[in-house]
Protein backbone atom coordinates (compact mmCIF):
# COMPACT_ATOMS: atom_id res chain seq x y z
CA UNK A 1 0.00 0.00 0.00
CA UNK A 2 1.38 3.63 -0.53
CA UNK A 3 2.82 5.54 1.70
CA UNK A 4 1.03 8.12 3.47
CA UNK A 5 3.09 10.79 1.14
CA UNK A 6 2.63 8.70 -1.82
CA UNK A 7 -0.89 8.24 -1.23
CA UNK A 8 -1.89 12.25 -0.57
CA UNK A 9 -0.21 12.47 -3.91
CA UNK A 10 -2.25 10.05 -6.10
CA UNK A 11 -5.33 11.42 -4.20
CA UNK A 12 -4.83 14.76 -5.52
CA UNK A 13 -3.80 13.51 -9.36
CA UNK A 14 -6.95 11.79 -9.27
CA UNK A 15 -9.17 14.88 -7.73
CA UNK A 16 -7.42 16.82 -11.10
CA UNK A 17 -7.97 14.10 -13.77
CA UNK A 18 -11.55 13.69 -12.59
CA UNK A 19 -12.95 16.39 -10.52
CA UNK A 20 -13.90 14.39 -7.88
CA UNK A 21 -14.03 15.92 -4.09
CA UNK A 22 -11.06 14.45 -1.65
CA UNK A 23 -12.98 12.25 0.40
CA UNK A 24 -14.08 10.44 -2.83
CA UNK A 25 -10.95 9.79 -4.16
CA UNK A 26 -9.18 8.97 -1.08
CA UNK A 27 -12.34 6.80 -0.34
CA UNK A 28 -12.04 5.10 -3.96
CA UNK A 29 -7.63 4.41 -3.32
CA UNK A 30 -8.33 2.74 0.50
CA UNK A 31 -11.10 0.42 -1.41
CA UNK A 32 -8.66 -0.11 -4.53
CA UNK A 33 -5.99 -1.05 -2.39
CA UNK A 34 -8.15 -3.27 -0.32
CA UNK A 35 -9.61 -5.04 -4.02
CA UNK A 36 -5.50 -5.83 -4.70
CA UNK A 37 -4.99 -7.14 -1.61
CA UNK A 38 -7.36 -9.75 -2.01
CA UNK A 39 -6.31 -10.26 -5.70
CA UNK A 40 -3.29 -10.96 -4.10
CA UNK A 41 -3.68 -14.61 -3.33
CA UNK A 42 -2.11 -17.74 -5.16
CA UNK A 43 -3.79 -17.62 -9.18
CA UNK A 44 -5.23 -21.31 -10.33
CA UNK A 45 -2.35 -20.86 -13.05
CA UNK A 46 1.23 -22.26 -11.82
CA UNK A 47 2.13 -18.69 -11.33
CA UNK A 48 2.01 -15.80 -9.34
CA UNK A 49 0.66 -12.28 -9.12
CA UNK A 50 3.77 -9.92 -11.65
CA UNK A 51 4.24 -6.63 -9.09
CA UNK A 52 3.14 -5.07 -12.11
CA UNK A 53 -0.10 -5.98 -11.90
CA UNK A 54 -0.84 -5.73 -8.60
CA UNK A 55 0.16 -1.54 -8.87
CA UNK A 56 -1.72 -1.41 -12.04
CA UNK A 57 -5.04 -2.84 -9.86
CA UNK A 58 -4.01 -0.10 -7.35
CA UNK A 59 -3.63 2.54 -9.61
CA UNK A 60 -6.25 2.45 -11.87
CA UNK A 61 -9.68 3.42 -10.88
CA UNK A 62 -11.82 0.62 -11.57
CA UNK A 63 -15.27 3.10 -10.26
CA UNK A 64 -14.35 5.39 -13.34
CA UNK A 65 -14.85 2.33 -15.33
CA UNK A 66 -18.75 1.43 -13.40
CA UNK A 67 -20.28 4.82 -13.87
CA UNK A 68 -23.81 4.43 -11.78
CA UNK A 69 -22.47 1.83 -10.03
CA UNK A 70 -21.09 2.83 -5.66
CA UNK A 71 -17.57 2.90 -5.06
CA UNK A 72 -18.57 -0.21 -2.80
CA UNK A 73 -19.95 -2.42 -5.74
CA UNK A 74 -17.08 -1.21 -8.09
CA UNK A 75 -14.49 -2.54 -5.46
CA UNK A 76 -16.08 -4.58 -2.98
CA UNK A 77 -16.57 -8.16 -4.66
CA UNK A 78 -13.74 -9.43 -6.80
CA UNK A 79 -15.23 -12.59 -7.95
CA UNK A 80 -17.93 -10.57 -10.05
CA UNK A 81 -18.22 -8.64 -12.79
CA UNK A 82 -20.59 -5.79 -13.49
CA UNK A 83 -22.54 -5.81 -16.32
CA UNK A 84 -22.72 -3.09 -18.43
CA UNK A 85 -24.96 -3.93 -21.45
CA UNK A 86 -27.76 -6.41 -21.80
CA UNK A 87 -29.45 -7.79 -25.15
CA UNK A 88 -33.37 -7.90 -24.98
CA UNK A 89 -33.18 -10.74 -23.54
CA UNK A 90 -31.36 -10.16 -20.50
CA UNK A 91 -27.83 -11.77 -21.45
CA UNK A 92 -24.67 -9.88 -20.90
CA UNK A 93 -23.24 -8.35 -23.81
CA UNK A 94 -20.70 -6.55 -22.48
CA UNK A 95 -19.12 -5.98 -18.59
CA UNK A 96 -15.98 -4.78 -16.60
CA UNK A 97 -14.93 -8.02 -15.38
CA UNK A 98 -13.96 -9.40 -12.22
CA UNK A 99 -10.76 -8.13 -10.95
CA UNK A 100 -9.27 -11.69 -10.02
CA UNK A 101 -9.86 -12.70 -14.02
CA UNK A 102 -8.42 -9.75 -15.28
CA UNK A 103 -5.29 -9.93 -12.64
CA UNK A 104 -4.66 -13.86 -13.57
CA UNK A 105 -5.05 -12.71 -17.41
CA UNK A 106 -2.88 -10.29 -17.14
CA UNK A 107 -0.63 -12.28 -15.26
CA UNK A 108 -0.50 -14.56 -18.36
CA UNK A 109 0.05 -11.94 -20.70
CA UNK A 110 3.12 -10.52 -18.62
CA UNK A 111 3.20 -7.15 -20.63
CA UNK A 112 6.63 -5.45 -20.71
CA UNK A 113 7.31 -1.88 -20.39
CA UNK A 114 7.15 -0.49 -23.92
CA UNK A 115 5.59 -3.03 -25.99
CA UNK A 116 2.54 -2.63 -27.96
CA UNK A 117 -0.61 -4.30 -26.64
CA UNK A 118 -4.28 -5.37 -28.81
CA UNK A 119 -7.63 -5.58 -26.62
CA UNK A 120 -10.28 -7.49 -28.20
CA UNK A 121 -12.92 -6.71 -26.75
CA UNK A 122 -13.53 -2.95 -24.48
CA UNK A 123 -14.54 -2.48 -21.51
CA UNK A 124 -12.47 0.27 -20.80
CA UNK A 125 -11.08 -0.97 -17.52
CA UNK A 126 -8.64 -3.57 -18.66
CA UNK A 127 -7.28 -1.27 -21.15
CA UNK A 128 -5.94 1.25 -18.48
CA UNK A 129 -4.38 -1.65 -17.04
CA UNK A 130 -2.42 -2.26 -20.14
CA UNK A 131 -1.84 0.80 -20.54
CA UNK A 132 -0.14 1.30 -16.92
CA UNK A 133 2.06 -1.97 -17.59
CA UNK A 134 2.82 -0.76 -21.12
CA UNK A 135 4.32 2.45 -19.78
CA UNK A 136 4.98 5.81 -21.24
CA UNK A 137 6.86 4.00 -24.36
CA UNK A 138 4.66 1.20 -24.89
CA UNK A 139 0.78 1.46 -26.93
CA UNK A 140 -2.83 0.31 -26.33
CA UNK A 141 -4.83 -0.61 -28.85
CA UNK A 142 -8.66 -2.19 -28.05
CA UNK A 143 -11.39 -3.19 -30.48
CA UNK A 144 -14.66 -3.71 -29.90
CA UNK A 145 -17.87 -4.31 -32.90
CA UNK A 146 -20.53 -2.47 -30.27
CA UNK A 147 -20.47 1.15 -31.13
CA UNK A 148 -22.34 2.13 -27.55
CA UNK A 149 -19.22 -0.47 -25.90
CA UNK A 150 -16.50 1.36 -27.52
CA UNK A 151 -18.30 5.10 -27.18
CA UNK A 152 -18.52 4.24 -23.35
CA UNK A 153 -14.70 2.94 -22.80
CA UNK A 154 -13.64 5.93 -24.61
CA UNK A 155 -15.44 8.20 -22.12
CA UNK A 156 -14.23 6.18 -19.34
CA UNK A 157 -10.80 6.03 -20.62
CA UNK A 158 -10.76 9.80 -21.30
CA UNK A 159 -12.14 10.70 -17.50
CA UNK A 160 -9.72 8.54 -15.86
CA UNK A 161 -6.70 10.11 -17.92
CA UNK A 162 -5.55 7.32 -20.33
CA UNK A 163 -6.66 9.36 -23.70
CA UNK A 164 -3.81 8.16 -25.28
CA UNK A 165 -4.98 4.20 -25.36
CA UNK A 166 -6.73 4.08 -29.18
CA UNK A 167 -10.07 2.65 -29.31
CA UNK A 168 -11.37 0.61 -32.61
CA UNK A 169 -14.84 0.15 -33.98
CA UNK A 170 -14.41 -3.13 -35.71
CA UNK A 171 -15.22 -6.68 -35.61
CA UNK A 172 -12.37 -8.69 -33.43
CA UNK A 173 -12.29 -11.43 -35.54
CA UNK A 174 -10.02 -9.42 -37.71
CA UNK A 175 -8.17 -7.89 -34.64
CA UNK A 176 -6.88 -3.99 -35.71
CA UNK A 177 -5.56 -3.98 -39.28
CA UNK A 178 -2.89 -1.45 -40.09
CA UNK A 179 -2.05 -0.91 -36.15
CA UNK A 180 0.23 -4.56 -36.00
CA UNK A 181 2.23 -5.96 -35.31
CA UNK A 182 1.40 -6.32 -31.60
CA UNK A 183 3.81 -8.06 -28.95
CA UNK A 184 0.74 -9.16 -26.51
CA UNK A 185 -3.06 -9.70 -27.58
CA UNK A 186 -5.19 -10.53 -25.20
CA UNK A 187 -9.14 -11.43 -25.87
CA UNK A 188 -12.01 -10.53 -23.28
CA UNK A 189 -14.51 -12.40 -25.36
CA UNK A 190 -15.76 -15.96 -25.47
CA UNK A 191 -14.15 -17.19 -28.65
CA UNK A 192 -14.23 -20.75 -29.81
CA UNK A 193 -11.78 -20.43 -32.71
CA UNK A 194 -8.23 -18.13 -33.10
CA UNK A 195 -8.70 -16.59 -36.53
CA UNK A 196 -5.87 -15.69 -38.77
CA UNK A 197 -5.67 -11.92 -37.80
CA UNK A 198 -4.85 -12.60 -34.58
CA UNK A 199 -1.76 -14.81 -35.51
CA UNK A 200 -1.47 -12.67 -38.68
CA UNK A 201 -0.62 -9.32 -36.10
CA UNK A 202 1.25 -11.07 -33.28
CA UNK A 203 4.84 -10.17 -33.76
CA UNK A 204 7.23 -13.37 -34.36
CA UNK A 205 8.12 -13.44 -30.25
CA UNK A 206 4.32 -12.32 -29.25
CA UNK A 207 2.05 -13.94 -26.81
CA UNK A 208 -2.12 -14.69 -27.00
CA UNK A 209 -4.33 -15.13 -24.33
CA UNK A 210 -7.36 -15.80 -24.84
CA UNK A 211 -10.15 -17.67 -23.15
CA UNK A 212 -11.35 -20.65 -25.62
CA UNK A 213 -14.92 -23.09 -25.22
CA UNK A 214 -14.25 -26.66 -25.50
CA UNK A 215 -17.92 -28.50 -25.34
CA UNK A 216 -18.66 -25.77 -22.94
CA UNK A 217 -15.79 -25.82 -20.53
CA UNK A 218 -13.87 -22.33 -20.61
CA UNK A 219 -9.71 -21.49 -19.88
CA UNK A 220 -8.01 -18.94 -20.40
CA UNK A 221 -5.24 -20.23 -22.49
CA UNK A 222 -1.37 -18.51 -22.79
CA UNK A 223 -0.36 -19.31 -26.03
CA UNK A 224 2.87 -18.41 -28.23
CA UNK A 225 4.61 -19.03 -31.68
CA UNK A 226 6.22 -22.78 -31.66
CA UNK A 227 7.44 -22.98 -35.87
CA UNK A 228 4.01 -22.98 -37.54
CA UNK A 229 1.41 -23.04 -34.52
CA UNK A 230 0.96 -22.22 -31.25
CA UNK A 231 1.66 -23.85 -27.99
CA UNK A 232 -0.28 -23.33 -24.57
CA UNK A 233 2.15 -22.31 -21.24
CA UNK A 234 -0.69 -21.85 -18.78
CA UNK A 235 -4.29 -22.31 -18.63
CA UNK A 236 -6.86 -21.28 -15.91
CA UNK A 237 -10.75 -21.18 -15.53
CA UNK A 238 -12.50 -18.06 -17.20
CA UNK A 239 -15.82 -16.52 -18.23
CA UNK A 240 -16.37 -13.83 -20.45
CA UNK A 241 -19.60 -12.30 -22.52
CA UNK A 242 -20.47 -13.96 -25.85
CA UNK A 243 -17.75 -13.06 -29.41
CA UNK A 244 -20.24 -11.14 -31.43
CA UNK A 245 -19.75 -10.94 -35.30
CA UNK A 246 -17.95 -13.00 -37.60
CA UNK A 247 -16.99 -15.18 -34.34
CA UNK A 248 -19.88 -15.57 -33.29
CA UNK A 249 -20.34 -19.40 -31.60
CA UNK A 250 -23.63 -21.09 -33.03
CA UNK A 251 -23.68 -24.24 -30.79
CA UNK A 252 -26.99 -26.29 -29.10
CA UNK A 253 -29.20 -26.05 -26.23
CA UNK A 254 -32.38 -27.79 -24.67
CA UNK A 255 -34.30 -25.49 -21.93
CA UNK A 256 -36.83 -27.32 -19.73
CA UNK A 257 -38.68 -27.01 -16.33
CA UNK A 258 -35.62 -24.92 -15.56
CA UNK A 259 -32.73 -26.26 -16.38
CA UNK A 260 -30.96 -25.95 -19.45
CA UNK A 261 -28.58 -28.63 -21.23
CA UNK A 262 -25.86 -26.60 -23.59
CA UNK A 263 -22.50 -27.18 -25.65
CA UNK A 264 -21.14 -24.60 -28.14
CA UNK A 265 -20.88 -27.72 -30.72
CA UNK A 266 -22.91 -28.12 -33.31
CA UNK A 267 -26.16 -29.77 -32.82
CA UNK A 268 -25.70 -33.52 -32.01
CA UNK A 269 -28.80 -34.31 -29.91
CA UNK A 270 -31.91 -35.72 -29.98
CA UNK A 271 -33.60 -32.83 -28.19
CA UNK A 272 -37.41 -34.54 -28.47
CA UNK A 273 -35.70 -37.27 -26.93
CA UNK A 274 -34.61 -35.66 -24.16
CA UNK A 275 -37.95 -34.04 -23.11
CA UNK A 276 -38.92 -34.67 -19.51
CA UNK A 277 -35.94 -37.34 -19.22
CA UNK A 278 -35.25 -35.52 -15.66
CA UNK A 279 -38.13 -36.86 -14.66
CA UNK A 280 -37.22 -40.55 -14.53
CA UNK A 281 -35.94 -42.49 -12.25
CA UNK A 282 -32.19 -41.58 -11.26
CA UNK A 283 -29.15 -44.08 -11.08
CA UNK A 284 -25.90 -43.22 -9.00
CA UNK A 285 -22.58 -43.77 -9.55
CA UNK A 286 -20.08 -42.72 -7.46
CA UNK A 287 -15.93 -42.56 -8.39
CA UNK A 288 -13.93 -43.30 -5.09
CA UNK A 289 -12.20 -39.82 -5.97
CA UNK A 290 -12.10 -37.17 -3.44
CA UNK A 291 -11.27 -33.53 -2.93
CA UNK A 292 -10.26 -31.49 -0.11
CA UNK A 293 -12.86 -29.30 1.66
CA UNK A 294 -12.00 -25.93 0.03
CA UNK A 295 -10.33 -27.71 -3.19
CA UNK A 296 -11.48 -26.37 -6.49
CA UNK A 297 -13.95 -28.90 -8.01
CA UNK A 298 -13.16 -28.24 -11.68
CA UNK A 299 -9.75 -30.13 -12.13
CA UNK A 300 -11.11 -33.03 -14.13
CA UNK A 301 -13.69 -30.42 -16.35
CA UNK A 302 -11.03 -30.99 -19.64
CA UNK A 303 -10.51 -34.18 -19.31
CA UNK A 304 -14.08 -34.79 -19.38
CA UNK A 305 -14.83 -32.46 -22.39
CA UNK A 306 -13.44 -34.61 -24.29
CA UNK A 307 -16.04 -37.24 -24.37
CA UNK A 308 -18.02 -37.12 -27.23
CA UNK A 309 -21.43 -36.68 -25.70
CA UNK A 310 -20.45 -33.85 -23.74
CA UNK A 311 -22.31 -30.81 -22.82
CA UNK A 312 -22.99 -28.22 -19.95
CA UNK A 313 -26.39 -28.30 -17.31
CA UNK A 314 -27.05 -25.22 -15.63
CA UNK A 315 -30.09 -25.20 -13.14
CA UNK A 316 -32.31 -22.22 -11.88
CA UNK A 317 -32.22 -22.48 -8.30
CA UNK A 318 -36.29 -23.51 -8.32
CA UNK A 319 -35.40 -26.68 -10.14
CA UNK A 320 -32.90 -27.42 -7.51
CA UNK A 321 -35.25 -26.51 -4.32
CA UNK A 322 -37.80 -29.07 -6.40
CA UNK A 323 -35.42 -31.69 -6.33
CA UNK A 324 -34.95 -32.15 -10.27
CA UNK A 325 -31.27 -31.67 -10.48
CA UNK A 326 -28.81 -31.90 -7.74
CA UNK A 327 -25.73 -30.70 -9.43
CA UNK A 328 -22.37 -30.33 -8.64
CA UNK A 329 -22.37 -26.29 -9.55
CA UNK A 330 -25.32 -23.94 -9.91
CA UNK A 331 -24.01 -22.28 -13.25
CA UNK A 332 -22.28 -24.96 -15.26
CA UNK A 333 -22.36 -28.51 -14.42
CA UNK A 334 -20.39 -31.58 -17.05
CA UNK A 335 -22.62 -33.64 -18.52
CA UNK A 336 -22.79 -36.60 -20.81
CA UNK A 337 -26.15 -36.73 -23.09
CA UNK A 338 -26.86 -39.47 -25.45
CA UNK A 339 -30.08 -40.19 -27.28
CA UNK A 340 -33.06 -40.23 -24.95
CA UNK A 341 -30.19 -40.16 -21.44
CA UNK A 342 -28.52 -37.93 -19.16
CA UNK A 343 -25.59 -37.96 -16.64
CA UNK A 344 -24.46 -35.30 -14.51
CA UNK A 345 -21.91 -34.45 -11.83
CA UNK A 346 -23.66 -35.12 -8.92
CA UNK A 347 -23.22 -32.38 -5.91
CA UNK A 348 -20.23 -34.11 -3.84
CA UNK A 349 -20.88 -35.96 -0.70
CA UNK A 350 -18.67 -35.50 2.48
CA UNK A 351 -17.02 -38.64 2.98
CA UNK A 352 -17.24 -37.86 7.09
CA UNK A 353 -19.21 -36.36 9.20
CA UNK A 354 -16.89 -33.49 9.83
CA UNK A 355 -16.85 -32.41 6.01
CA UNK A 356 -13.13 -32.83 5.51
CA UNK A 357 -13.44 -34.16 1.86
CA UNK A 358 -16.34 -34.69 -0.34
CA UNK A 359 -16.73 -37.75 -3.31
CA UNK A 360 -17.04 -36.68 -6.98
CA UNK A 361 -20.07 -38.83 -8.28
CA UNK A 362 -23.14 -38.58 -11.04
CA UNK A 363 -26.43 -39.21 -11.41
CA UNK A 364 -28.36 -40.48 -14.27
CA UNK A 365 -31.75 -40.36 -15.93
CA UNK A 366 -33.04 -42.17 -19.04
CA UNK A 367 -32.64 -45.52 -20.50
CA UNK A 368 -28.90 -45.76 -20.58
CA UNK A 369 -28.72 -43.44 -17.43
CA UNK A 370 -26.75 -45.62 -15.22
CA UNK A 371 -24.39 -46.21 -18.44
CA UNK A 372 -23.57 -42.40 -18.49
CA UNK A 373 -23.66 -42.29 -15.01
CA UNK A 374 -20.57 -44.93 -14.66
CA UNK A 375 -19.10 -44.01 -17.86
CA UNK A 376 -18.35 -40.26 -16.67
CA UNK A 377 -17.80 -41.41 -13.19
CA UNK A 378 -14.93 -43.49 -14.70
CA UNK A 379 -13.55 -40.68 -16.93
CA UNK A 380 -13.08 -38.83 -12.85
CA UNK A 381 -11.37 -42.19 -12.30
CA UNK A 382 -9.19 -41.98 -15.37
CA UNK A 383 -8.50 -38.12 -14.58
CA UNK A 384 -7.51 -38.38 -10.92
CA UNK A 385 -5.15 -41.56 -11.85
CA UNK A 386 -3.65 -40.75 -14.71
CA UNK A 387 -3.31 -36.63 -14.94
CA UNK A 388 -4.77 -35.51 -11.37
CA UNK A 389 -0.61 -34.78 -10.19
CA UNK A 390 0.42 -34.48 -13.65
CA UNK A 391 1.44 -31.25 -15.24
CA UNK A 392 -1.78 -30.58 -16.66
CA UNK A 393 -3.48 -29.68 -20.32
CA UNK A 394 -1.36 -28.78 -23.24
CA UNK A 395 -2.69 -26.89 -26.00
CA UNK A 396 -1.39 -26.59 -29.35
CA UNK A 397 -2.91 -24.73 -32.02
CA UNK A 398 -2.39 -25.61 -35.63
CA UNK A 399 -3.70 -24.04 -39.39
CA UNK A 400 -7.42 -25.85 -40.19
CA UNK A 401 -5.25 -27.48 -43.37
CA UNK A 402 -2.66 -29.11 -41.38
CA UNK A 403 -2.81 -32.88 -41.90
CA UNK A 404 -3.34 -35.44 -39.25
CA UNK A 405 -0.02 -36.79 -39.75
CA UNK A 406 1.64 -33.96 -38.97
CA UNK A 407 -0.53 -32.74 -35.40
CA UNK A 408 0.61 -34.55 -32.05
CA UNK A 409 -1.02 -36.88 -29.98
CA UNK A 410 -4.45 -35.90 -27.99
CA UNK A 411 -7.75 -34.98 -28.34
CA UNK A 412 -8.71 -33.12 -31.70
CA UNK A 413 -11.16 -30.16 -31.84
CA UNK A 414 -11.76 -29.47 -35.46
CA UNK A 415 -12.46 -25.36 -35.80
CA UNK A 416 -13.20 -23.29 -38.72
CA UNK A 417 -9.92 -21.85 -38.98
CA UNK A 418 -7.91 -23.71 -36.77
CA UNK A 419 -7.11 -27.41 -35.61
CA UNK A 420 -6.70 -27.68 -31.94
CA UNK A 421 -5.24 -30.57 -30.04
CA UNK A 422 -5.69 -31.17 -26.06
CA UNK A 423 -3.20 -33.34 -24.42
CA UNK A 424 -2.01 -34.45 -21.24
CA UNK A 425 1.56 -34.82 -20.75
CA UNK A 426 2.56 -38.30 -18.99
CA UNK A 427 3.23 -37.82 -15.42
CA UNK A 428 6.81 -38.62 -14.51
CA UNK A 429 7.40 -41.91 -12.15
Amino acid sequence: MPRNKDRKRLVRARMAETGESYTRALTALELRNAMADQVDAPLDLGKDLPDAVLAALRTVPRHLFTPGEPLASAYGDVYTSIVTKRSERGTSLSSVSAPWIVAAMLAQLDVRPGESVLEIGSGGYQAALLRELAGPDGSVTTVDIDPEVTARARACLDLAGYRDVRTLLADGEHGAPGHGPFDKIIVAVQARDIPPAWTGQLAPHGRLVTPLLTRGVSRSWELHREGGHLVSRSNGPAGFVPMQGAGKRRGWSVDEAGVRLWSDEPASVDRAALAGVLGTERAEAWSGVTLPRGTLITGPDLWLATDPDHCQLKAGQDAVERGLVDASAAMNTPALASGGSLAYRARLRPVDDEGTAFEFGAYGHGPRGAELAERLAGHIRTWDRDHRHGPGPVLTVHPASTRASELPRGHVLNRRHTTMVLSWPQTAP
